[in-house]
């Protein structure tokens, strides 16, 4: 990126060329007329001094008036292109950045978050700043912006970048333990990638596991949800259904349960379904026993609609800032192994063994402190703002492997 074309990185660089360049030239003139006077007023040529020069009004008012006016010079020049970094342009793009230990989160106007800064390319972004717990300093070296985010005090920074790219953001103020791995990025989009970025859906968001195995295996041209049937029947409302089937060529009623579906997809020739064609493949080893599970869920409990990602949940949070996953120790636990792990708590200055479930991780992320892990220092805070529903879809990731679905 050329600094010139970045209009915060060039106002400070600008301020930081002329303080440089006037002390350079200070720097230079005054040790050229030290050499100088050393030279030619050294005491083998002139032993016992000859001048009898008592002051130079003009010299005086020079030495006097010259550097007042540079010191004035660089404060007006610095004091302008200050206000430069907080006058934000018109029509700035907002985005609300919130710092705690040890993460950054950006939250859009549409309700989106992200643990990185998306921004298009080409347009003025105001970033509101906002600390939940300590002191944090939100900064992007390529931009030159650098603002302190003070719990309580709500303030600003606002930047441009010309061009696509991915930019450092740090923290620059201590903040504790974690405070070194408190990094991101700014990740800045074309408008036309980040408009289909920013349009998407809530990323804490997916499509069930059972519909993405459906629409993988080609299922769904066969069979339709909306009660229609074509070759094959309809998925739609299957659950204590009953169906006529033929099986080895005597029919009979059934109702739809687990069984029959596992059946169904297992060995289709074995259940022919009345009115419709034995053209079903069998599925063996195209579908694992656990894919085939959620299948069969999805299948009998409907269309519920998007659920809850609880992996995106812990990045958009913060989460992955504290905790690992690949079993190495950071300020907090690592989130590789949880099921059935046994850990040692203090509660209330007594120590016990709890084993990792669904209640103590539960427990660990609303009332964090009430049980502190052995070697942990107490300093997760509360997450007060998570709802029912994305806590459990957070503790269901970590008992299945936080960042291994």
């Amino acid at each position: 990126m050329n600094p010139l074309t970045n209009p915060t990185a060039s106002g400070v660089d600008n301020v930081l060329i002329y303080i440089f360049g006037s002390s350079l030239l200070l720097l230079a003139g005054i040790t050229i007329v030290m050499i100088w006077f050393v030279i030619r007023y050294r005491r083998s040529k002139n032993p016992e001094p000859t001048s009898d020069v008592e002051g130079n009004l003009w010299l005086e008012i020079t030495w006097t008036v010259l550097p007042t006016l540079i010191v004035l010079t660089m404060f007006w020049y610095g004091w302008v292109n200050y206000l430069g970094l907080r006058d934000v342009p018109e029509g700035a793009f907002e985005v609300r950045a919130t710092g705690r230990m040890w993460s950054w989160q950006f939250e859009y106007e549409n309700g989106r978050t992200s643990s990185k800064l998306y921004v298009p390319a080409g347009k003025p972004i105001k970033v509101i700043l906002n600390s939940t717990d300590v002191l944090h300093s939100f900064f992007m070296p390529a931009f030159r912006i650098k603002r302190d985010t003070v719990p309580g005090i709500e303030t600003y920074v606002w930047f441009q970048a010309p061009e696509v790219g991915s930019y450092d953001i740090f923290c620059t103020e201590y903040c504790g333990t974690g405070h070194a791995d408190m990094i991101t990025s700014a990740e800045i989009l074309s408008p036309e990638e980040f408009t289909a970025w920013y349009s998407e859906k809530t990323t804490a968001q997916t499509v069930p596991r059972g519909r993405q195995l459906l629409e993988e295996q080609g299922c769904l041209g066969c069979h339709s949800f909306d009660g229609s049937s074509s070759i094959a029947p309809t998925f739609g409302k299957l659950k204590g259904v009953k169906r006529e089937i033929s099986t080895e060529g005597q029919k009979k009623e059934i109702t739809i349960d687990t069984d029959y579906l596992r059946r169904a997809i297992r060995t289709p020739e074995v259940d022919l379904v009345e009115g419709f064609p034995p053209i079903m493949p069998a599925y063996g080893d195209e579908i694992s026993e656990s894919d085939l599970d959620e299948i069969i869920n999805y299948l009998l409990e409907g269309d519920t609609g998007p659920v809850l990602d609880g992996n995106k949940l812990l990045e958009e949070n913060g989460c992955f800032g504290c905790h690992s996953t690949d079993g190495s120790a950071l300020v907090g636990p690592s989130f590789k192994g949880l099921k059935d792990r046994t850990t040692e708590v203090k509660r209330d200055g007594t120590e016990l063994q709890l084993k990792v479930d669904a209640d103590y991780l539960r427990r660990a992320i609303r009332q964090p402190n009430k049980e502190i892990v052995e070697d942990y220092p107490a300093i997760m805070p509360a997450a007060n703002h998570l709802s029912d529903e994305e806590i459990d879809a957070i503790i269901k990731t970590l008992l299945k492997g936080a960042d291994q679905q």
